[in-house]
């Protein structure tokens, strides 16, 4: 945040620097101030602070140039030998002009005193008393030029690094999110394809219902998190298709937490859960499925439930993962790291629960118009005689 204002307002690094050298100039007039009246001859406050701002800002003027020196000969790799060239002398003049300076400002400043300072002696005793010390500033004022100058670069590709990182991770979750997009496609245009020999009506509905809900997927496309109302909308959607295949034999129970709708979820994140679900747990039976679908928040997470009434899974082998639910782990990885969890777990009575938690966020995004979801207390048994979601 500071370098972002200092690079808003250059001329703020300026004033920075002017309070700098005024701190300094102060700091020394009290010690002038305290010392000479430790010593018995005591000096005016006045005085203390006009001798220490003179000297510390003429140092603030002369470290224009130095600062100037220190970006135009650096000491980068392999340019060290060139640089202490450049500097050595410089240090030499920059000591001898701050002399001189000084010397110019303590006759001024000397000028209705009794004993008037020459120019010769001020400069003097200042070639003899400070010769080294200000040798010391011009490196000291080097070395913090050079260290500001490093810490910038460093600052810079950490930034850069970091947007790197976030175009990376978005395009990743694009590639997966473009993957699941043709993976639902594909089971969804078979399940036309079979029912074409079936029943011509219901597959041109579901046709017509399709191009609904992959112009609704596209709208959203650019959003990798929406809150869970527009999840929803979107499920709403992709059951209608289904209840179109299955007709009576597709149940859905919703217990959802009001609470929750406005909670931030990746981007069809429970299509894939909800159609793994009717592959496995629906379509597979003769008898009526069920699934049902939970939201409830739990701590500083929200946890999601997709459960059907299905086989559940075969404990004696292990069990293998289809492009959705793979999807969905590395959309989850990629999203929130460790701080979310996806299992797979048989229901007592038969069935399997798919439970995920991801991080709780408030949602930012306002739903697209139109279409939301029913009740989110409602329950429906038979799809067929109401809203699928």
């Amino acid at each position: 945040m500071a370098r972002i204002t200092l690079t808003r307002h250059p001329w703020l690094k300026w004033v920075l620097l002017l309070g700098f050298w005024t701190v300094l100039g102060l700091a020394a007039a009290v010690q002038l101030y305290l010392s000479r009246h430790k010593i018995g001859a005591p000096v005016a406050w006045s005085f203390a602070v006009g001798r220490s701002l003179a000297d510390w800002y003429s140092f603030a003027a002369l470290s224009i140039p130095v600062l100037w020196m220190g970006r135009r000969f650096p000491f980068a790799e392999g340019r060290w030998l060139a640089a202490a060239c450049v500097h050595l002398p410089a240090s030499a003049v920059f000591s001898l002009s701050w002399m001189t300076l000084r010397a110019g400002i303590e006759q001024w400043l000397s000028r209705n005193e009794l004993y008037r300072a020459t120019f010769s002696e001020a400069f003097g005793r200042a070639l003899v008393a400070l010769f080294a010390i200000t040798l010391l500033i011009y490196w000291g004022i080097l070395v913090a030029q050079h260290a500001f100058a490093y810490y910038e670069k460093f600052h810079e590709r950490e930034l850069k690094t970091a947007e790197l990182e976030a175009r990376l991770a978005q395009a990743r979750l694009q590639a997966l999110q473009m993957q699941l997009n043709p993976h639902f496609l594909f089971n969804t245009l078979h399940a036309i394809s079979s029912l074409m020999h079936q029943d011509v009506e219901a597959a041109d509905r579901m046709i017509a219902q399709l191009s609904d809900l992959l112009r609704y997927a596209l709208e959203s496309t650019e959003s990798q998190q929406v809150p869970l109302r527009q999840e929803l909308t979107f499920l709403d959607r992709y059951l209608l298709i289904q209840q179109t295949r299955f007709g009576d034999r597709l149940g859905l129970v919703r217990e959802i937490d009001p609470e929750t709708l406005e909670c931030s979820v990746p981007n069809l994140i429970l299509q894939p859960l909800v159609e793994n679900a009717i592959q496995h747990g629906v379509a597979p039976h003769a008898r009526p499925g069920r699934i049902t679908l939970r939201a409830r928040k739990q701590g500083e997470q929200l946890q999601l439930e997709v459960q059907d009434n299905g086989g559940g899974l075969n404990e004696s082998r292990p069990a293998r993962e289809g492009v959705g639910l793979a999807n969905t782990r590395a959309r989850l990885q990629q999203l929130y790291g460790e701080a979310q969890r996806l299992t797979l777990d048989n229901v007592t009575g038969g069935g399997l629960c798919v439970r995920l938690r991801i991080p709780w966020r408030n949602g930012n995004e306002n739903p697209p118009a139109g279409g939301g979801p029913a009740s989110p207390n409602q329950q429906h048994v038979s799809p067929r005689h109401g809203s699928a979601g």
